[in-house]
């Protein structure tokens, strides 16, 4: 997946929605309505634009996901720029879990510093997911949902999601 977008509106917007919520029953959207059409928009949001690679661990043999972000100028995001594109959830996920953190490296295709999310618990929370190895084994099912199973989890992280109707696809 490349160039998904990421539109991040600044605290200030986020300060003046909270005053119109504030404003209380005898405000009127009506009234009041803003044409978006007529405001001089300056630069208070930022356009954030991220490449999601899959790539195989030959060493972890599990799937990782590499990524990047970049700016609408084409410049590289810092990692505390891409934590704050993450959802709420998962800065504390990051900070509590042994089994997902993010890491810098060379990407092992493009030679290019990506991050990625670390794979060393992967294989353990996979296993969770398919505890009964002999039903992983007769059930080809299973083993097709691996890496939709895998990307599920490891997609929210970062605020991707499987679509429904790629589980449902595989299951029927």
């Amino acid at each position: 997946m490349e160039n998904i977008c990421l539109l991040r509106p600044s605290e200030e917007n986020d300060a003046a929605a909270s005053r119109l919520e504030e404003e209380g029953p005898g405000f009127s959207k009506k009234e009041d309505a803003i044409d978006d059409a007529t405001l001089v928009h300056s630069n208070h949001h930022e356009v954030h634009y991220y490449d999601f690679h899959i790539v195989y661990s030959a060493s972890y043999r599990v799937p990782v996901l590499y990524f990047r972000g970049y700016d609408s100028e084409g410049l590289p995001l810092q990692l505390n720029e891409i934590e704050k594109d993450l959802p709420a959830c998962s800065a504390k996920v990051l900070l509590e879990s042994k089994w997902t953190f993010i890491t810098q490296e060379e990407h092992p295709y493009l030679n290019r510093p990506w991050y990625k999310l670390h794979p060393c618990g992967t294989s353990e929370w996979m296993k969770l997911l398919f505890l009964d190895e002999a039903a992983l084994a007769e059930n080809r099912v299973a083993i097709e949902l691996y890496l939709v199973s895998w990307f599920s989890v490891v997609g929210q992280v970062i605020g991707l999601r499987v679509p429904i109707e790629m589980v449902n696809g595989r299951i029927n």
